[in-house]
């Protein structure tokens, strides 16, 4: 039987909605890598955790951009096994899976070489917070992780290990590239804008002088307000 096929019988119609409503997001957000000019080619990836399950959809291996559709994303376990799809997933799915494993509260990761965040890490070094956006966002710097080879945990490893004594939403992975964490894909997505944003301005800054940075107190505040504070009430409140 196949994965599709087998899957399709054992997922309750709750997860069954969850799942198809994950793979219309993921689908629709790696547009917005190329929109935003974050990935080339077939490279970078998009995933969201399944709600109510221990799933999460992610983009196929080698498949042009072009050529995404809901039907073409693959669904997997929080191990990295494909569960559901016709195609293998994406190459940097163990990384993917390992930062859900060990941060409960992910819900999407964001996977690109963009070039100015790529150059940061090809650096190994941070984007130093010197921008009011970056407080915002970020909350600090955009942290250095440690060089690891595709193929297993040591990415996710990595990623996990560094984010997890930062505010900062995006790593750079050494001589590799930013990976975005967000409550889900769209703010992971959201996330690595961001840090290409920032990543290209501060260069730019270095070419005209040092930046100056921005005193802590003042980033804690920045952040504080703009995680808390910032945009619509919700509806009702």
């Amino acid at each position: 039987m196949s994965a599709t096929t087998s899957a399709t019988a054992e997922l309750a119609p709750a997860v069954r909605a969850a799942v198809e409503a994950s793979r219309e997001r993921v689908a629709a957000l790696h547009r917005e890598l190329t929109r935003y000019e974050l990935v080339v080619w077939t490279a970078g990836n998009v995933s969201e955790r399944v709600e109510g399950a221990d799933l999460f959809v992610i983009k196929p291996s080698g498949v042009a951009y072009d050529d995404l559709t809901p039907g073409s994303m693959v669904v997997c376990d929080l191990d990295g096994n494909l569960v559901e799809g016709t195609r293998a997933p994406s190459s940097d799915t163990a990384a993917h899976a390992y930062v859900y494993r060990h941060m409960s509260h992910v819900g999407g990761v964001v996977h690109t070489h963009s070039t100015y965040a790529t150059a940061w890490a090809a650096r190994a070094e941070p984007v130093p917070c010197v921008l009011t956006m970056m407080a915002d966002e970020f909350g600090g710097e955009i942290p250095v992780g440690p060089f690891a080879l595709i193929g297993d945990d040591s990415i996710g490893k990595g990623i996990v290990d560094t984010l997890r004594t930062s505010r900062s939403p995006a790593v750079l992975m050494r001589n590799h590239g930013p990976f975005t964490i967000g409550k889900d894909a769209r703010g992971a997505v959201k996330a690595a804008v961001m840090c290409e944003e920032v990543a290209r301005t501060v260069h730019v800054a270095r070419q005209l002088g040092e930046p100056l940075p921005i005193a802590q107190g003042d980033v804690d505040s920045l952040h504080d307000r703009y995680q808390n504070v910032y945009g619509q009430a919700p509806a009702g409140g």
